[in-house]
């Protein structure tokens, strides 16, 4: 085989190595730390500097910008997130993905299969799966420097070849011929962490100790890699939301400024980021030198831009501005509020959505239960009610249909496929407290119909019974919303005073007709109506019963503010 092809098979070679190894460890990580990271993204988003450390630290940890720029594109769809706050995320998440060009420059050739081993062996033993993430994440590292490894030695030869030195050249002393070389390198290979590894290779082969392209004709192509990955994301969101294309213009923005800036300023750049690293022979430092071009670059455009947040929301509304249809959505509420189809590839955003949108099921249902009371007096509120009920039918069946392509896409770690299941039971409990809505207003609409009324007392006494099951039903929500199971013997209580109650007021009423106060022909439909009212009480023990057993929503809401206030009105 001739050299050339030797040559350009080992840097493919050593290169999908790389890129396996990368590829495998973020997503053992995300198993792993996913959860964790999402309730850090969350959380830490109130202004921008926190979004910014915060996106920052999980980039870092996830080894992914994509991880982290998903969750934060399905929050701000969720609307559990600004697009100021998204975009802040992303600053952060340029800053966190120089971490993997920081740990790149360390030299471990000599612990490469001592780790491919230990993570093999710790993933083959482990019986835990976050034993088995763990194992993954230690081969994959291995991997990870078994390709830089394998990349390096066939680019020795290249240190040699006058061709190969003089195009360098090139691109050594026309700083926008090298921000091309880095675009088209980023947008063929699709990572811009495997194109800042092989630059980092590349710069380390020369002859007595000086680098083939130096410090100084690295930054170009730094920056142009920055910028092709820019590019890949911009692609990547066309078929996403609205507020995923800004995200992914914001990330576009700020890499393309940057270069801008940078590019007047390599060789004093370049002089700077020598005197702050280690010092030695250029071939052996320069690998260092590069990541910490990377960090700086990301580092002191993350400091400019923060400041200037609000100008980054304007250009990017200006480019991508609100459509009709947007702000049409805005001022009316769909019934599906949080499902977002593009995180299906983050197990931990995925699943915090679904817990929100299982909420708003929740309170949903709530409301039908709020809107009974009324409908013995008020036979026009029907109509409204069936639509609500309706909704909430097609609600559940929109949760179901996402949670089925989120078990279909296979990255739910056995942890979060347990949590998934346990949302799936509540939901069906709940679902049948719609269906039970559903059958007191067809009795209560059927009586009507054939001019049967019921007496103020019986309406009185099912009212009374209907407010305190919709009590027990929200502190039921409160506790699923936090996993507090404290309150879970005061339910346990009211549910044993609630059913000695029914017992009374189903007695109550047959006295009432035995006197002739009420009409014969209502004991079954009353009969059917506290009966249903009882399968309430059992769903809502039922749901307390799986709380108890660790399930939660884990929502960052537990009851919407317009059914908090219904519930106060009525109870009041």
């Amino acid at each position: 085989m001739s050299t050339t092809l030797e040559t350009l098979f080992g840097l493919c070679g050593g290169l999908a190595i790389f890129l396996y190894g990368m590829n495998q460890m973020s997503d053992a990580l995300q198993k792993a730390a996913g959860e964790r990271m999402k309730k850090i993204l969350s959380m830490f988003t109130s202004n921008p500097v926190k979004g910014a450390l915060a996106g920052a630290l999980v980039t870092a940890v996830l080894q992914s910008s994509s991880a982290t720029t998903v969750m934060a594109i399905g929050f701000v769809s969720a609307g559990l997130m600004s697009l100021p706050q998204a975009i802040s995320v992303i600053f952060g998440a340029n800053i966190g993905t120089t971490m993997t060009a920081q740990l790149i420059a360390f030299d471990i050739s000599d612990y490469i299969y001592p780790l491919i081993f230990v993570g093999f062996l710790v993933n083959f033993i482990g019986k835990k799966e976050k034993t088995k993430a763990l194992g993954t994440v230690i081969l994959s590292f291995g991997l990870l420097f078994l390709g830089i490894t394998t990349m390096s030695s066939v680019m020795k030869p290249l240190a040699n070849s006058p061709v190969f030195i003089s195009m360098l050249h090139q691109v050594r002393n026309i700083p926008v011929l090298g921000v091309l070389v880095g675009l088209l390198m980023t947008l063929v290979v699709q990572s811009s962490s495997a194109t800042i590894a092989v630059l980092q290779n590349f710069a380390a082969q020369g002859a007595n100790g000086h680098s083939i392209i130096g410090l100084a004709g690295a930054i170009p192509v730094l920056l142009g890699d920055n910028i092709g990955t820019t590019i890949t994301a911009l692609l990547a969101s066309i078929s996403g939301t609205r507020d995923a294309k800004r995200t992914a213009i914001a990330h576009s923005v700020f890499n393309i400024s940057g270069t801008l800036l940078f590019i007047w300023f390599v060789k004093p750049y370049a002089r700077l980021i020598q005197a702050i690293s280690p010092k030695g022979l250029e071939t052996q430092v320069i690998s260092r030198q590069i990541a910490n071009a990377h960090t700086g670059f990301n580092l002191t455009m993350t400091l400019i831009w923060i400041p200037l947040l609000w100008l980054m929301v304007k250009i990017v509304m200006k480019i991508l501005p609100e459509t009709e249809e947007e702000r049409r959505a805005k001022s009316t509420p769909s019934v599906v509020m949080y499902l977002d189809d593009s995180v299906l590839s983050s197990a931990a955003a995925a699943l915090q959505l679904v817990g929100e949108e299982a909420m708003n099921f929740a309170n949903r249902v709530g409301e039908l239960i709020h809107e009974m009371p009324q409908a013995f007096n008020n036979t026009a509120n029907h109509q409204k009610v069936e639509k609500q009920i309706e909704d909430t039918r097609y609600l559940y069946k929109q949760i179901l249909d996402y949670m089925t392509k989120m078990y279909a896409s296979g990255v739910l770690n056995i942890e979060q496929a347990e949590r998934a299941n346990g949302i799936m039971y509540v939901l069906s409990e709940i679902d049948r407290i719609r269906h039970v809505c559903h059958n007191m207003l067809d009795i209560i609409q059927t009586d009507i119909k054939r001019g049967q009324t019921y007496s103020p007392r019986a309406i009185s006494d099912v009212n009374k019974s209907l407010i305190t099951v919709m009590n027990m039903y929200f502190d039921t929500l409160q506790i699923v919303a936090t996993g507090d199971a404290g309150n879970i013997s005061k339910l346990k209580d009211m549910k044993d005073r609630l059913v000695h109650y029914n017992v009374n007021i189903q007695n109550n009423h047959l006295k009432r007709v035995a006197q002739g106060k009420c009409s014969p022909e209502l004991t079954v439909s009353f009969t059917e109506l506290i009966t249903n009212i009882d399968r309430v009480v059992s769903n809502c023990d039922n749901v307390l019963e799986a709380v108890n057993g660790n399930v939660n929503f884990s929502a960052l809401k537990a009851i919407d503010e317009p059914v908090e206030k219904a519930l106060q009105t009525l109870t009041a």
